[in-house]
């Protein structure tokens, strides 16, 4: 997560607020440096002297968007003992809702284009017994698909019945 927060209104805050938008809606690959410039009202030279690079301006949002799940899940987990089936069934509903809720259902549920390490896998593989094999990478997985699902015009209610369908005993 930045070490910054931008000053609402200046060009930084209005690239990461198009850029929120318009990765959910289009998605990274979808997404062109000049709509998300136009989309901020600035110039694509901006873009690039904040963030280097479409890629760049990605990681920050999905960086920021995957703290704030991953606080959530670490959070949810803590709530019912830390570790165990309950843990990680509460971690990734707790996720699902958030990620619903955010609006980032698209943007959290697609691949990372950069090669990188995933962040909520790794926060699911602490809620969960040090025999539990790859079931992070398991429920990882599953969670991206219900919002990815969610994104397609699922009705968020019914993915929910089906990720705790899934997830129960």
């Amino acid at each position: 997560m930045p070490e910054w927060v931008p000053v609402p209104g200046s060009v930084k805050a209005r690239l990461i607020e198009a850029a929120l938008h318009h990765f959910e809606q289009a998605g990274y690959e979808a997404a062109t440096v000049t709509e998300l410039a136009s989309k901020a009202g600035v110039t694509t030279g901006s873009l690039y002297h904040h963030f280097g690079s479409k890629l760049g301006l990605y990681t920050v949002v999905r960086d920021d968007l995957e703290k704030r799940i991953t606080d959530r899940i670490e959070g949810a987990a803590a709530a019912v003992g830390g570790t165990g089936r309950a843990a990680a069934r509460a971690a990734i509903l707790v996720a699902f809702d958030a990620a619903v809720r955010f609006g980032t259902c698209r943007l959290l549920g697609e691949t990372a284009p950069a090669d990188r390490p995933d962040p909520v896998r790794i926060a699911l593989d602490t809620t969960l017994p040090r025999d539990a094999g790859p079931a992070a990478v398991v429920l990882a997985a599953a969670w991206r698909a219900a919002l990815l699902e969610v994104s397609a015009g699922t009705p968020a209610d019914t993915v929910r019945r089906a990720l705790e369908f899934t997830l129960s005993d």
